[in-house]
């Protein structure tokens, strides 16, 4: 919607900008021509003053061709090939609008068809645009996501090493009690032994008799 408003201004301007330099500047042409103005359509004279007889007219905006000037009127070359005389202040330098407007058209349409070529460009370009964000959004993402699960994964091995530790401190302090025990266990069996084999009974040597 907002490209086809954007298409629209830019038409209106452009035929804006054509109507004005076509009002002001004529279109290419011979210096004997001219063009009957738009505001009427004017009678013709036989001659070159208001005493000769009217024999006919000629439309608003047609082109005909000056032959020569004299006093008010100017004798003119239509598109029947007949020469008449007109009042000169009824003929104009540019071109009738009628004729401006089948150009001006064109151009127009000229100028349609260049913003319709720019419009789908731009489109183009601004859906690769879009779909090129669109994918890089999806990569970063993805990548937070894989950040996130790294990020847990890391915070599991952590506590499975702090549960590890605690386990392995745990098994050497139980290891280090048993030693103690042991040794305790080692120490006390020599004591009692030490206490106890001096009260026990020694056994008498024989003599032995030679005789």
């Amino acid at each position: 919607m907002q490209a086809d408003k954007f298409r629209f201004s830019c038409v209106a301007a452009a035929a804006s900008v054509l109507l004005t330099v076509a009002s002001t500047q004529a279109i290419a042409q011979t210096d004997n021509q001219a063009w009957v103005s738009d505001a009427l359509s004017t009678y013709v004279r036989s001659g070159p003053t208001d005493g000769y007889r009217i024999i006919g007219t000629l439309n608003a905006g047609e082109q005909v061709e000056v032959l020569e000037e004299s006093g008010n009127y100017t004798r003119v070359r239509g598109g029947s090939g007949d020469t008449v005389w007109v009042l000169t202040n009824e003929l104009q330098e540019t071109p009738s609008a009628r004729e401006q407007l089948p150009i001006l058209q064109d151009r127009v349409d000229e100028l349609t068809a260049e913003l319709a070529g720019i419009n789908d460009t731009w489109e183009q370009r601004t859906s690769s645009m879009t779909e090129t964000l669109e994918i890089r959004e999806q990569r970063i993402s993805d990548l937070e996501a894989r950040n996130n699960e790294l990020d847990s994964e890391t915070e599991q091995s952590r506590q499975q090493v702090r549960a590890l530790q605690a386990r392995l401190d745990t098994q050497e302090e139980d290891l280090l009690m048993r030693y103690f025990m042991y040794g305790g266990g080692v120490a006390g069996a020599g004591l009692l032994v030490g206490l106890i084999v001096p009260h026990l009974p020694r056994r008498r040597k024989k003599r032995d008799r030679w005789f």
